[in-house]
């Protein structure tokens, strides 16, 4: 005989750990399905439109239904298989990492976990296993660069200077310019994030135009002073000199950490420079952004506002980096703190060069 409709119950309790484990990025699929039957089953579903919905059998409805409601999140994990895992000698495990570390597979630039398992006859899961002993993620790939600079240790020395230890009756100042900054449209509305769906959105997309931000970071409160222009020349650099002038107490000094763009050692710069003394310049080595403060900054700019944003013209798009930089002046400013020495950075450098 056919099962008659049972009526499912979820405390509110249940429902949200269940929508907490759908939402992190970091729970397996299998753990994915078993949680929407659930939530689905606890919205009313049958066990027929339940499975129909998520692509399996009334049984395995029935079955993690039934599993959830005895043990909680616990009964939706996979149960312990019996015996024990095969264990790898010694000198598998070294050739698993030697493998890894001094050889390429034929078929691809880097090893895969399969790929790993097909070549040392081992199961994927002991690769994983012997890769996350050593520390090893062949998947994973980081870039560098060494600057060159011939003044580089004298310039770390004094942009750190200024981090670790600011003038009195001054403010340090970190500037730059994120330029290019494209105002995107999608070509299609979002499909907006709900239980068991993330956030969608088409891989195409319209170009509005661009527009390129001056930012100076404030090291000793995070705040920040923006300005928004068309174009990126001198004379805009000088407009944002200006800005900073009338945005700060005039009795202090101004020290600006900044690099080595053309655009900040024009002639009308320099000229401008020598008629307000209170402006002094620090220059980053070249190749060296990572040494100027508020690169880190830039990056919250580009996660949390411009990167999923929509902006249907230029306009939308300075008026969000505008709202983002009060915003944060308001609730998210906070001191810079900078923990590298000048000699551990200097000597880190010089390693890395004679390695090369």
């Amino acid at each position: 005989m056919a099962r008659t409709h049972e009526k499912y119950e979820l405390t509110a309790q249940d429902r949200q750990a269940l929508e907490a484990l759908l939402r992190s990025p970091k729970t397996a699929q299998s753990l994915v399905l078993r949680a929407r039957i659930v939530l689905l089953s606890g919205a009313g579903q049958s066990a027929e439109e339940v499975a129909a919905l998520v692509g399996t059998s009334k049984l395995s409805v029935y079955k993690w239904r039934n599993r959830f409601r005895a043990s909680g999140l616990d009964g939706l994990k996979d149960l312990p298989r019996s015996g024990q895992p095969k264990k790898l000698s010694a000198k598998k495990v070294k050739e698993v990492l030697t493998l890894t570390v001094e050889k390429i597979p034929k078929e691809a630039t880097h090893w895969s976990v399969r790929l790993m398992a097909k070549a040392a006859g081992v199961t994927t899961w002991q690769v994983r296993k012997i890769w996350e002993a050593s520390d090893l993620k062949p998947h994973r790939l980081k870039t560098f660069k060494i600057s060159n600079d011939p003044d580089f240790a004298d310039k770390v020395v004094d942009v750190v200077g200024l981090y670790m230890n600011p003038p009195d009756n001054a403010l340090v100042l970190s500037v730059d310019e994120k330029t290019q900054i494209q105002a995107l449209d999608r070509t299609q509305p979002m499909l907006q994030l709900k239980p068991g769906q993330i956030e969608r959105r088409t891989h195409d997309y319209k170009r509005h135009g661009t527009t390129n931000l001056y930012a100076a970071f404030d090291i000793l409160t995070g705040k920040v002073i923006g300005r928004t222009t068309k174009r990126h020349r001198a004379k805009e650099f000088l407009d944002f000199l200006r800005q900073i002038d009338r945005s700060t107490p005039s009795e202090l000094e101004l020290h600006l950490i900044l690099d080595n763009s053309s655009t900040h050692k024009t002639p009308d710069v320099l000229k401008w420079l020598g008629k307000h003394p209170r402006f002094k310049l620090h220059f980053t080595p070249t190749s060296a952004s990572w040494l100027n403060a508020v690169e880190g900054w830039f990056s919250q700019l580009e996660r949390r506002a411009i990167h999923r944003g929509i902006f249907t013209s230029v306009t939308e798009l300075r008026k969000e980096i505008h709202r983002f930089i009060k915003v944060h002046n308001a609730a998210s400013a906070k001191p810079f703190k900078w923990t590298k020495s000048a000699a551990v950075i200097i000597d880190s450098v010089q390693r890395a060069k004679a390695a090369n």
